[in-house]
């Protein structure tokens, strides 16, 4: 009775933990790293504008990460710092909002919880969501937005994905690659071959690449996984052998594919009739 209990109690427990997981969500933090940059380019603008201003940056709760105080920079401007970046965290907009319904007659926003309505705070953006922010006060309004702005650029451009230009082969250079079997493409994790082969070749074995073949003409006998015979390492990440024994042998003919995982020992055995085929080299992540 005890053992059913238990497992009870057991099952109970997992079910809730299954249950707080799907509850839960991934959050992205602003790390010190990320504030000391944001600040570090907001407090170069500064300087090229010879500005004396306080550059605050805090967390998405509107906590400090990082404070700098510029030379001959008036202390009141340390707690306004504060307030701007602390209102563009927790109200996730711009502290001028706050400022212009004011300037519009909404007097209300002046007793908001924990709102500076004074320009200079923007909120740090990433993937959609607001992250921290900055502040920066000391000079004019604009002048403190500006600077804001500079910092706040610098970590939109930090996380920015570079775009990946579109490669184009036409049909000719592709035909002449085929000739004699040459690289097509070479990206940072991938390669794209076109391959000829008019016998058979060795056991190769890539510690990271998974190719994936597709065979455009011809036929031979692929042999897959087995023992190498006489392993070499030629380079890095490539090893090569004589023949492999107690593999798994294939006929492939024209529009097969074959993926073959990395560390998998493979060769053409035989060929029949010229080949050509594309082979897809896709690298495992470090």
């Amino acid at each position: 009775m005890k053992i059913v209990q238990s497992l009870l109690v057991l099952s109970v427990l997992l079910l809730s933990s299954k249950g707080l997981q799907a509850q839960l969500h991934d959050k992205k933090i602003l790390t010190l790293e990320a504030a000391e940059k944001v600040a570090a380019a907001a407090e170069a603008e500064a300087k090229n504008r010879n500005a004396t201003v306080v550059i605050v940056v805090v967390d998405d709760g509107g906590y400090p990460i990082v404070l700098k105080r510029l030379n001959n920079t008036q202390v009141a401007s340390v707690d306004v710092g504060i307030g701007k970046a602390r209102t563009a965290a927790i109200f996730r907009r711009p502290s001028k909002d706050f400022e212009d319904q004011i300037t519009h007659g909404r007097t209300a926003s002046l007793v908001l919880p924990g709102a500076t309505p004074l320009q200079g705070g923007l909120p740090l953006v990433f993937d959609g969501k607001v992250v921290g922010a900055i502040g920066v006060s000391g000079n004019t309004p604009q002048e403190d937005e500006d600077i804001a702005k500079a910092g706040a650029a610098s970590f939109e451009a930090s996380n920015r994905v570079a775009a990946v230009p579109v490669t184009y082969l036409p049909a000719k250079q592709v035909n002449q690659a085929f000739v004699k079997g040459m690289p097509l493409v070479r990206g940072k994790n991938y390669k794209v071959d076109a391959s000829h082969r008019n016998e058979p070749g060795i056991v190769e074995v890539h510690t990271r690449d998974t190719d994936i073949i597709y065979m455009l003409q011809g036929s031979a006998t692929l042999v897959t996984g087995g023992t190498l015979v006489d392993p070499k390492n030629i380079e890095p990440e490539e090893i090569r052998g004589r023949e492999s024994k107690e593999g798994e042998t294939r006929m492939i003919t024209k529009g097969d594919v074959v993926v073959i995982p990395n560390g998998t020992p493979h060769w053409f055995k035989e060929v029949k009739d010229p080949i050509d085929y594309y082979v897809v080299k896709i690298r495992a992540a470090d």
